[in-house]
């Protein structure tokens, strides 16, 4: 029987044609399951539960206490305080030389790294892009590390918290905030 719609021998009718749209129909297939089971496998518990596991939080709530990275946070960032149940206050800005010497000044704290800093990062979450739950109050807006970026001696790297990018910013830039950091205690 001749196709009336596709002339005989074209690519439509032919074996490898069939093949192809046999295996584009297979991986949608196969693409849609992963996307239903990969939240079951990956998320086998749900994201605050891995949030309560991961951060522990201080006694009097200034501080936390990062089991995957051991390291602490202020819970805060600079510039805002703890009041007993959120961070209140308005974040500080700073250039980057201001942001290095107000860490300097915080007995025990440094400005983290770009890699310690995006770690906080909730790619689950936007507008912060960070857990609320455990950093509340955090402004949508970018943060500065103390990585530089190599070669380009004005610039270093920020996170932005709104959407969790990661980016190069000028070190005279004058509206970057501050999340300080340290070592864990204990470890």
């Amino acid at each position: 029987m001749i196709n009336s719609f596709a002339p005989l021998g074209s690519q439509a009718n032919s074996a490898p044609a069939r093949q192809a749209a046999d295996l584009r129909q297979g991986k949608q297939w196969a693409a849609s399951l992963a996307a239903m089971l990969l939240p079951l496998v990956m998320g086998a518990v749900p994201a605050t539960s891995q949030a309560q596991v991961r951060y522990t939080v201080s006694p009097d709530g200034t501080e936390i206490a990062d089991s995957l990275t051991r390291l602490a946070w202020r819970r805060c960032a600079e510039g805002q305080q703890w009041d007993g149940g959120t961070c209140t206050g308005t974040a500080a800005k700073f250039n980057h030389e201001q942001a290095l010497a107000h860490a300097g000044t915080q007995t025990g704290w440094r400005l983290p790294n770009v890699k310690e800093l995006a770690s906080l990062v909730d790619h689950n979450r936007s507008v912060p892009a960070i857990n609320t739950a455990i950093f509340p109050a955090t402004p949508s807006l970018w943060f500065w590390s103390s990585s530089p970026r190599v070669g380009y001696p004005d610039a270093v790297w920020g996170v932005n918290f709104s959407d969790g990018i990661v980016f190069e910013v000028g070190r005279d830039y004058s509206s970057g905030h501050v999340r300080l950091v340290r070592a864990e205690s204990g470890r």
